[in-house]
Parts: structure tokens; sequence; C-alpha cells
């Protein structure tokens, strides 16, 4: 399943493409249940870029049938992302920590300044292969990850207009 996901930021593209690689606003988001408590795992600073990697776990709602095959509470992730700073975009992958063979997501995050604030576009792909839900379990985690975008930009410009 394709997606896009934007969000609107109020600050300048440098502060929010800081920011995003920011230890201590990952650490910050983890401090927000509603975002599936990130963890930064590790991150490695690059000559044009960052290269990090940071454990999520899905906070959606799945319906009846889809937890009759997938336990809620084993939809956690890894997503390995590296930033480059020339072109503001950094590619993604999730490796999930269960339901490797049955799970696939990858994309993008590009900035691009907009009237003196920023947009952040994630475009992507979610793919489930499992037989009769895996359609199911894709659009839940599409919402999942379009409530958690909603949440983090709120969180996002919060941050930014407190440094």
């Amino acid at each position: 399943m394709r997606f896009q996901i934007d969000q609107h930021l109020s600050a300048p593209l440098a502060d929010v493409e800081s920011a995003l690689v920011d230890p201590r606003y990952i650490a910050h988001l983890g401090t927000i249940a509603e975002l599936g408590s990130p963890e930064l795992l590790s991150q490695e600073e690059l000559p044009d870029g960052v290269r990090q990697r940071v454990r999520y776990r899905f906070m959606g709602e799945l319906s009846g049938s889809v937890r009759r095959v997938v336990d809620p509470a084993r939809l956690t992730w890894v997503e390995h992302s590296t930033l480059d700073r020339r072109s503001h975009r950094t590619e993604w992958q999730i490796l999930p920590d269960h339901y490797a063979n049955l799970l696939r997501s990858s994309g993008t995050f590009q900035l691009v300044p907009v009237d003196g604030g920023t947009v952040r576009v994630a475009e992507g792909d979610v793919g489930v292969s499992f037989p009769m839900v895996g359609g199911k379990v894709s659009a839940a985690i599409v919402s999942g990850l379009r409530r958690h975008a909603a949440i983090e930009q709120d969180v996002l410009n919060a941050w930014l207009g407190a440094d």
C-alpha cells in the first residue's frame, strides 16, 4: 500500500532537520505514549548526513480478525534511516522485530522549505504478506502512521518553539 503524509512545521528547514536527528528530541518523543515510545538505538555522523536506527512499537487499533493472527504487542520494528543533508532527503527502511517475513516497508522523507516553515513529506510503501488479512493490516499500519505523524507534527512544532 503506497502512502504519502505531509507534516507542516513552523520552523526553518535547517532547524527541523537538526531536531529530527537530535538525540534529546528523540528521547523526548519517547516520553509521549501515543508515539510508541521511540528509542534511539544508534546514530552515526556521516560526512554529509546522519545514519540512525530507532525502535518503534505499533500503537494503532487492529480488528479482531487481524488480532487472531497478529499479536499487537509484537508489532515492533527498527527504522533504519540515512539523512542526506545536501538534498534534505532521508531514505528509510522498516525492519520488523517479529513477523519479518510478513511485513515490509520503506520510503523517503523530504524536507521542503515553504514560507519560512518546512513541509516534511513522507512517501513510502507498506506491504503485509498474510492471506486474507494483509490488506487490513497494511491499512491499519498506514492509519497508525498518519496518527503518529499528526501527533509528531504538534510535538515537533512545540519543541522547535521551545529552543
